[in-house]
């Protein structure tokens, strides 16, 4: 193998790597955000959890963040919950840190 293959294997591995983190991150900020959102409902314990899943779920709508952040909106908007939506994308970013070094320590 030259150095270029075992540069261009490095780069690969690295790529997949980082790949899994933000899928994994992306699943955990979106966990967390459901468990905020739903203290922010009035949900506690079970319902919390379950509300949670339901975020997480709504992920796989489509690609990219907003398919969670309609999500959200549309259930604090049902329920009359004060939230801007500049509040809400904040708190996702947040949580997105949150998640990073939470996998990162996990690892």
């Amino acid at each position: 193998m030259t150095t270029f293959d075992k540069r261009e294997e490095g780069f690969e591995k690295k790529f997949a790597h980082d790949e899994e983190l933000r899928f994994k991150a992306g699943a955990r900020r979106n966990k967390l955000l459901g468990l905020w959102a739903a203290e922010k409902l009035g949900l506690s314990g079970a319902e919390a959890e379950a509300y949670a899943k339901t975020v997480v779920a709504a992920d796989f709508e489509e690609a990219g963040d907003e398919d969670v952040f309609r999500k959200v909106r549309k259930d604090f908007d049902a329920k009359g919950v004060d939230q801007s939506d500049h509040q809400l994308r904040r708190t996702m970013d947040e949580l997105m840190g949150q998640a990073i070094e939470q996998i990162k320590a996990a690892g």
